[in-house]
C-alpha cells in the first residue's frame, strides 16, 4: 500500500468552492426540487474521506452523445468507507422519448416495451435529488452522469444542474496514465493500461459483475472507490483532493 502525495492526486483544473456555489445556485434555482437539493448543501472540501457520505450513480443511455441521446435507466447506491447501503439502493427505468438503437438494447438489455411503459425523468426527479442531497456523487466517467443529467434538466426545466463528483475512472487515470507511453513501449506494441470499470476492479481483485445494469454498475463503482482509497489514500485525506 502507498499513499499518494498531494501533487499526485490534485487535478490541475480549477475546482469550484462547492459550498459557496451551492448557496448561489440555491438562491437562483427556479425549480423547487433543484432549490431543495442545493439548500441541502455540499460537503466541506476539508472533510476527511472517512466522514464523507457518498452515493454511487450510474446511467444507461440510448448512446454516448448527450446532445442527441437520452437516459434510459438510473441506478444509485449510498455508501461510505465502512459500509455500502444496499437496502437504500434505487433503480429506475425511464422513457427516453427517443428511439433506441438495436445495439444499445443488446448492451443494456432494456427493451422498447419497457421504456414505452416507463415514466419520464421528471416523475422520478424528486426521489433522485433527495437521494443525492448532501452526498458526494461517485461515478465512473463523469461525462455521462454530469452531462446527461444537466442536458435532460435543461430540456425539461430550462435550467441544468451542477454537483461535485469523485470519478473513479479519473482516479485510475491519475495512477496509470500520468505519463504517456514511451517510444520503445509503443514500438513493442504495449497498450495503455485500461481504466474501464471492469478492468479497474480486477486490479483490486474485486469480483466480476455483469455490466450495463445501472444499479449493478453503481454498486461496482462504490466498491471500486472503497478499494482505491484503501490502497492509495489515507482515510484522513480531504475530499477536496479527490473530487472534481
Amino acid at each position: 500500500m502507498f499513499y499518494l502525495r498531494p501533487d499526485d492526486i490534485r487535478p490541475s483544473a480549477e475546482i469550484p468552492d462547492w459550498q459557496t456555489l451551492f448557496g448561489e445556485l440555491a438562491r437562483h434555482a427556479r425549480d423547487y426540487r433543484l432549490e431543495r437539493y442545493y439548500r441541502a448543501g455540499a460537503v466541506d472540501a476539508q472533510t476527511p474521506l472517512h466522514e464523507v457520505p457518498f452515493v454511487a450513480l450510474d446511467f444507461e443511455t440510448t448512446g454516448l452523445n448527450a446532445k442527441k441521446d437520452a437516459i434510459v435507466s438510473i441506478g444509485l447506491v449510498p455508501f461510505d468507507l465502512q459500509r455500502i447501503r444496499c437496502r437504500e439502493a434505487r433503480h429506475w427505468i425511464l422513457n427516453p422519448h427517443k428511439p433506441m438503437a438495436e445495439e444499445s438494447v443488446v448492451i443494456h438489455g432494456i427493451t422498447h416495451s419497457e421504456v414505452k411503459a416507463a415514466p419520464d425523468l421528471l416523475l422520478v426527479l424528486d426521489d433522485l435529488l433527495t437521494a443525492l442531497a448532501g452526498r458526494v456523487v461517485v461515478v465512473h466517467h463523469r461525462t455521462i452522469e454530469r452531462g446527461f443529467l444537466d442536458r435532460a434538466l435543461k430540456a425539461r426545466l430550462n435550467e441544468g444542474i451542477e454537483f461535485p463528483v469523485v470519478d473513479t475512472m479519473e482516479l485510475e487515470a491519475r495512477l496509470h496514465r500520468r505519463k504517456p507511453l514511451g517510444l520503445w513501449a509503443r514500438l513493442r506494441g504495449r497498450a495503455p493500461v485500461s481504466i474501464r470499470l471492469a478492468d479497474s476492479r480486477s486490479r483490486y481483485h474485486l469480483p466480476f459483475y455483469h455490466p450495463h445494469h445501472a444499479q449493478t454498475d453503481a454498486l461496482a463503482t462504490a466498491e471500486l472507490l472503497q478499494a482505491q482509497i484503501a490502497h492509495h489514500y489515507s482515510p484522513d485525506t480531504p475530499i477536496g483532493d479527490l473530487w472534481v
